[in-house]
């Protein structure tokens, strides 16, 4: 059965109780959300007292808003109590036409409490659903773009964690998040099969921001939050999010958000400013915070679209960087004149296109008489031997550094014979100025040159003094015409080091990469294998 939460009255100061699905009470003190709600309601706060996790509990929605039932659907039988703190939610099913394809499930986590107001009316609300229509605004963003997706509440207990079936999860709230380990290693799944986790701190309350890292840094302790650079296609799937405006703060800024990367793609995205809010579009209760942190409604807005559009855009993305790299025993069994794929990590995200090398591999096989290992090796440049190695690939997506002894070494790795290619994974500017400040380091004497499209490596097994950029790549830069666009630097004549400033690595894998400012796939696919032709030939 579902639990019914105790109601107090808003004009009265009286002590209250939160309820879980559970069924377990709590009481809480004299002057924390029954006091907030008086003071929130009738438009009084005291600034001098800094807010607790409870004084943050605001409800953004209207009554009418929370009595409007949505159209075609039924009630049906109650949820029963799940074993993390959540608030009970009734099971609906759609009547025809069908359901659509659902973008986004909205979690169902935390405590619900119920209140009388001043005229004696019910309201109740709930950690998740402190803003009862932003999932609904949000999903109404995609639909302005002729996708025709849907959204639906989620109960972790039950949900198939099938990213093909429901692409993103969005949790919501101003209070501290807590998950089951259990529903923590399913959520990483999740995501690791391709699913995306949007983490939305409605009025920019620490308490929500900090426990969601911490939780999602537990299901991905390899891993850290990024923050999305300015040119990161999320910003620019529809429109432009270069400048936003953040509620209570004069003038535009940049817009902040971090994420967890799983291969190129953002797996976990967090907000640390309210983005729901916005969408619900009722943020004036949100001015009786005055620690309230959140995006206005149209700088929301605009993320809004963008999100939706990525989801959306690079779903099938997650999906293919998320197989298995396939090898067989022979790659196992490396003989010495087989060609490997050396790939350097650093301490950036190093693994950009998870997938991409094997696939490429594969086709030098298919066209070529060069003995490959389709199995890829990752190497510490600071503690790894590399003289097996006559070829080095790097790529990434943000900033990184190389230690002393990675600089050492990999410069007698250079000086010896051996060549580095590097790539710019998506093409973004961050990745590209870490790298030209570290080959300066590496290399203080070497400049970094044009490979015309003369030289002998666009002449190998394919030509490729003509190629064909990413739809973005274009637009933003028309001078390149159909000239390939390599960078090199040679030492004692012979060319070391290939650097691609454009994404050369997502064409390998023929997936569509929106807003990717790289190659297009069969150009990616031929000027990966000249690159490894030719530095196997010189």
């Amino acid at each position: 059965m579902q639990p019914k939460n105790e109601q107090i009255s808003l004009s009265s100061w009286s002590r209250y109780r939160l309820t879980s699905l559970a069924g377990e009470k709590r009481s809480l003190g004299l002057f924390s959300i029954c006091a907030l709600w008086i003071i929130a309601l009738f438009g009084g706060w005291s600034a001098c007292t800094r807010a607790d996790e409870n004084d943050w509990f605001v409800y953004l929605g209207t009554k009418e808003a929370q009595k409007a039932p949505r159209k075609n659907i039924n009630a049906a039988e109650a949820v029963a109590p799940l074993p993390l703190p959540a608030t009970p939610l009734r099971r609906t099913e759609r009547k025809k036409p069908p359901q659509p394809d659902c973008l986004v499930g909205k979690v169902i986590w935390g405590e619900s409490a119920s209140f009388l107001d001043t005229t004696g009316k019910t309201l109740n609300i709930a950690d998740w659903n402190l803003c009862p229509t932003d999932t609904e605004k949000f999903v109404q963003s995609a639909r302005a773009l002729d996708l025709t997706y849907h959204w639906q509440n989620t109960n972790l207990n039950d949900f198939h964690y099938e990213p093909t079936k429901l692409p993103a999860l969005l949790f919501s709230g101003v209070r501290t998040l807590k998950l089951s380990d259990g529903h923590i290693q399913a959520l990483r799944d999740y995501v690791l099969n391709g699913g995306m986790i949007i983490c939305d701190s409605i009025a920019g309350a620490p308490y929500f921001y900090d426990s969601a890292k911490k939780i999602f840094l537990k299901a991905f302790p390899e891993s850290r939050f990024r923050t999305i650079p300015a040119d990161h296609p999320l910003y620019h799937m529809i429109v432009d999010v270069d400048r936003v405006t953040y509620g209570g703060r004069r003038g535009p800024s940049k817009p902040f958000l971090e994420g967890i990367y799983i291969g190129c793609r953002v797996g976990v995205l967090i907000s640390k400013f309210g983005m729901g809010c916005g969408w619900n579009r009722n943020i004036e209760r949100l001015k009786a915070l005055p620690e309230a942190a959140y995006y206005d409604i149209k700088s929301a807005n605009d993320i809004g679209v963008g999100l939706a559009a990525y989801i959306v855009g690079y779903a099938e993305v997650g999906l293919v960087e998320g197989r298995a790299e396939i090898f067989g025993l022979a790659d196992e069994r490396r003989p010495t004149d087989e060609f490997v794929f050396a790939q350097i990590k650093h301490d950036g995200l190093w693994n950009v296109h998870p997938g991409a090398a094997t696939a490429l591999l594969m086709k030098l096989r298919r066209y070529t008489s060069v003995r490959v290992n389709l199995k890829r090796v990752g190497v510490d440049a600071g503690q790894d031997d590399l003289s097996p190695y006559p070829f080095l690939y790097m790529t990434g997506l943000d900033n990184f550094s190389f230690s002393q002894n990675e600089l050492s070494a990999l410069e007698r790795y250079l000086n010896s014979g051996g060549v580095l290619v590097i790539n710019n994974g998506l093409g973004l500017g961050t990745f590209d100025a870490a790298v030209r400040r570290e080959l300066k380091k590496l290399l203080p004497e070497a400049r970094l040159e044009p490979i015309s499209a003369g030289h002998g490596l666009h002449g190998g097994i394919f030509d490729t003094s003509t190629v064909q950029y990413s739809p973005a790549l274009a637009k933003s830069k028309p001078e390149l015409k159909s000239q390939p666009y390599l960078l090199g630097i040679t030492i004692d004549g012979d060319l070391r080091v290939i650097y691609s400033p454009y994404d050369l690595e997502a064409g390998w894998l023929e997936v569509h990469y929106p807003q990717m400012r790289g190659y297009e796939s069969i150009s990616a696919q031929r000027l990966g294998m000249n690159v490894i032709v030719y530095m196997m030939t010189h």
